[in-house]
């Protein structure tokens, strides 16, 4: 059975929803549309997408911290709650 990143895979599946514009002729926007907030800027494409990249692995870290909840991305629910064994039973 391969494993299972649920977090990488959150993030992997909203980047592929990501939608990057030209603003001007060395400026680009991206956001990601069902991650509201969710929106970078930089001077090419790429350098936009990475900086897309950050702010949505910041905006769940903020999410989670704040207890709000986050959009169902690909099927993929990170509002769940997460059931925890005691130490013992390993």
């Amino acid at each position: 059975m391969e494993p299972k990143f649920v977090l990488t895979d959150y993030i992997e599946q909203a980047m592929a929803q990501a939608q990057i514009e030209e603003l001007e002729e060395t400026s680009f926007g991206g956001r990601i549309p069902s991650c509201p907030g969710v929106i970078a800027f930089g001077n090419t494409p790429s350098e936009c997408r990475e900086e897309l990249r950050s702010v949505l692995e910041e905006w769940i870290v903020v999410g989670f911290k704040l207890g709000h909840p986050l959009p169902v991305v690909a099927g993929i629910d990170l509002n769940s709650e997460v059931a925890s064994e005691p130490v013992e039973s390993l």
